[in-house]
């Protein structure tokens, strides 16, 4: 072995990418266990040290620790090898390699892991001494992805991955969180030290306390700052727990019990905490909001038991993500056509809302915007549903005033609008070019293509039109008072509301039954586009019709509804793991308290991300268009100046 690793070591000689070296078993076995054999291996281990030294600085070098035996298995003349002469063993050669560089530590790694998997399987050896084929599998793959994964750097691949380097832009962001947290801290001294210089003194002779000063609102600059160093220290917080690699991961293993029995639980608080809503209308805000709440809890248990295995809850998860789009449409068009606002301001705070957390997350995360895809497609389709409105003839509810002709015009537009969807649905080529052009291929490609992004696309393309039909419907009804929306009544006479319901449940459960029986993801996805707003819009009949009904709802799902966006968003890194494949382990070896605890601070860094939000939008987004437009530029600068720095980045890697 020795000469052996002495060869490699020449400057002339190939090299071998991996060494993998270890000794002890046929020494305690030739020499029959003795102690002179150990000082003699003691020795030998010595004298290699500098050379494996020396040839890991150019090569990965591995020294395999023993594996343990089943000493009841063993043949007589192989009895001598016991499981404490092999720890001798093992102990004098990590002694030894790990001390041969003095004053910086070993490049030789320890590869003890095989160890750890013959503790497990040992007793399944035939002979007590050699490993079952699984054993030496397990070792050889675990090997290799410490050798793989650095080079290859999967996108699944978390196990034996190094910590990616941080980008330019990754310090950048850095830099400016730590300015941020400094500032923020200096300005609440500052302000604190001059609150206490005027604060109420005592009169001696009434006892009675006199307020020099009157108490002053905050600053938008004190909330800026405070805002950013919150933001700074959640954001060290994610980087920590999915790209530090400070933390573990764990696989996600499906069954039915992992999914269904998280659902009732949440289900029976959803029911338990309810209160009266404010109006009665058919989906008022209460209502939304608790529609959200309830979609976006089963999304998150959908995707932390790994429930898309399951052919039957992947197709009905399909359903909510396209509920949510439905919801698009339905709210901003309801928007437009009651307030007529099509303004920048209006435009501006919506995207801003929309997108602020995942364009910070790719900056801190070095991830592409299209990786958080949900967010890309609302805020496509807002702009879409905005520029279809906004063009002229603009046509909004106090122009038409109930007149067929406006109403006609509109209808003309929502036609124009399906057929634009028909035509890029059906054709990927046009679909690509268009967001393959500079500088959208920049927010929509995935690993260099934008295939991912029409997939996403194409999956739900008529909901969001159906929602904005279904709003021109229900507005156009309740402007000719056909609707009986007073608190208990039925929204409509008692035999049409019965007849409906029927038709309603039938639907319901007919979809459900056909999503059970699909055969495979692609024809179900194939025909999910068309059908998907039959459950949607019998779900909202059910929920609507009844008087009762209408006039509930959960504030438990309400609540977590308002935050929906960024639970969405925050699960990727701090409740999952690995980019969503995997789920993060803080506290190792109890699941169930580990959930717990990662789930209660995902909750409360998803709120108060909402609550940062909606603080620098009102800073951020000023009414004024002039200021407005002023900051426009700013923020056009700095996705230039982004696009520039990533291009030198990818030119420097390339090089």
């Amino acid at each position: 072995m020795k000469q052996c690793i002495k060869v490699w070591t020449e400057d002339s000689v190939a090299k071998p990418h991996v060494i993998v070296a270890g000794a002890a078993t046929w020494s305690i076995k030739i020499h029959n266990g003795s102690n002179e054999a150990l000082s003699q291996y003691k020795m030998n281990i010595t004298s290699i040290a500098p050379l494996l030294e020396k040839l890991a600085k150019t090569s990965d070098v591995y020294w395999v620790l023993q594996d343990p035996v089943y000493e009841d298995l063993l043949s007589e003349n192989r009895k001598m090898i016991t499981n404490e002469k092999i720890d001798a063993y093992n102990e004098a050669a990590v002694s030894i390699l790990n001390s041969s560089t003095r004053n910086s530590k070993s490049n030789v790694k320890m590869f003890s892991v095989s160890k750890l998997i013959a503790q497990e399987t040992i007793m399944e050896s035939l002979d007590g001494l050699h490993l079952p084929e699984s054993s030496r599998e397990t070792s050889a793959m675990i090997l290799m992805n410490v050798y793989c994964n650095k080079i290859l750097k999967p996108v699944d691949g978390s196990c034996c991955q190094p910590r990616p380097p941080l980008t330019l832009i990754q310090k950048l962001a850095a830099c400016f969180f730590t300015l941020s947290i400094v500032g923020y801290l200096i300005f609440y001294i500052i302000h604190r030290n001059s609150h206490r210089k005027n604060k109420p003194c005592t009169d001696l002779e009434s006892g009675e306390e006199k307020k020099n000063i009157i108490s002053t609102p905050v600053s938008p600059l004190e909330v800026l700052l405070q805002s950013f160093c919150k933001l700074g220290l959640i954001m060290a917080y994610f980087y920590m727990c999915d790209r530090a690699n400070l933390f573990m991961k764990e696989n996600k293993f499906y069954t039915h019990s992992t999914f269904f029995i998280p659902i009732i639980y949440i289900l029976v608080l959803g029911v338990f905490y309810n209160e009266n809503t404010k109006e009665t209308k058919v989906l008022n805000r209460e209502q939304t909001d608790e529609w959200k709440g309830w979609m976006q809890l089963v999304i998150l248990i959908y995707h932390i038991s790994g429930a898309s295995t399951f052919l039957p809850v992947y197709m009905h998860i399909r359903v909510l993500v396209a509920a949510y789009l439905f919801q698009t449409g339905y709210g901003h068009f309801s928007y437009f056509w009651i307030k007529g606002d099509f303004g920048i301001h209006r435009v501006c705070q919506v995207l801003f809302r929309l997108n602020f957390l995942v364009v910070v997350l790719c900056i801190v995360m070095d991830r592409p915007y299209q990786f958080y895809y949900f967010v890309p497609l609302v805020t496509v389709w807002f702009i879409v549903i905005y520029v279809t409105l906004a063009l002229w003839p603009q046509i909004i509810q106090k122009k038409a005033n109930g007149n067929c002709f406006w109403h006609f015009g509109l209808l003309l537009k929502l036609a124009f609008l399906l057929l634009c969807i028909c035509f890029l649905a059906y054709s990927q080529g046009a679909f690509e070019k268009i967001f393959s052009l500079w500088p959208l291929s920049k927010c929509f490609e995935l690993k260099g293509n934008v295939y991912e992004w029409w997939f996403r696309w194409r999956l739900d393309r008529y909901v969001v039109f159906y929602g904005m039909l279904f709003a021109f419907i229900y507005l156009a009804l309740q402007k000719r008072q056909v609707l009986s929306e007073g608190k208990g009544e039925p929204l409509f006479s008692n035999k049409i509301s019965n007849v409906l319901l029927f038709i309603s449940v039938v639907s319901f459960l007919t979809y459900s039954i056909w999503a059970s029986s699909c055969k495979n993801k692609a024809e179900c996805n194939e025909l999910h586009p068309c059908v998907s707003v039959v459950q949607i819009l019998a779900f909202i009949l059910i929920r609507n019709i009844p008087g009762y009904a209408r006039s509930v709802y959960s504030s438990f799902f309400a609540w977590f509804g308002k935050i929906s966006l960024e639970l969405f968003i925050c699960q990727y890194h701090i409740w999952l793991a690995a980019d969503t494949r995997g789920i993060l382990v803080l506290i190792p070896g109890n699941p169930m308290l580990n959930i717990i605890v990662s789930t209660f601070i995902f909750v409360c860094v998803a709120h108060e991300i909402s609550q940062i939000t909606n603080d620098l939008a009102q800073i951020i987004i000023p009414k004024d268009n002039a200021s407005l437009l002023k900051r426009l530029a700013c923020v056009a600068a700095f996705f230039s100046g982004l696009l520039i720095l990533s291009s030198i980045q990818e030119k420097t890697l390339s090089s």
